[in-house]
């Protein structure tokens, strides 16, 4: 498992990209066609076009950091592809980096909290 840095902001490339690019060339992707800043601590993901395949970048203050992971059946659950960036809880992206569908992962300030009768 991959983890995030405390208080990190996730942040998801809708659109696959060239799985070619390395950790400089994401970087230079993330600040030209998506508008982040690279260095700014926060985890950029990045999907292959078959989907079963994640890259993942993050600045760590002394260098650039590149996980790669490919599933070895199925595929990952990705948003539609659309142009831009999406945002996910640190829930949704530990769901779609083990694989699983993200979207059914709800936030643990939505779950109800039991009460006792008085």
């Amino acid at each position: 498992m991959f983890a995030l840095p405390s208080g990190a902001r996730v942040l998801l490339a809708t659109r696959p990209v060239d799985f070619r690019k390395g950790a400089h060339g994401l970087a230079a992707l993330a600040a030209e066609m998506l508008g982040q800043d690279p260095f700014s601590g926060a985890v950029l993901v990045f999907r292959s076009r078959r989907a079963d395949r994640i890259k993942i970048l993050v600045w760590d203050t002394s260098g650039l950091v590149l996980v790669w992971k490919q599933l070895e059946g199925g595929a990952f659950r990705w948003p539609p592809v659309v142009d831009g960036v999406m945002r996910l809880t640190p829930v949704e992206f530990a769901a779609l980096f083990n694989g699983n569908d993200w979207t059914r992962m709800g936030d643990a300030k939505r779950i109800p909290r039991l009460t006792t009768a008085a």
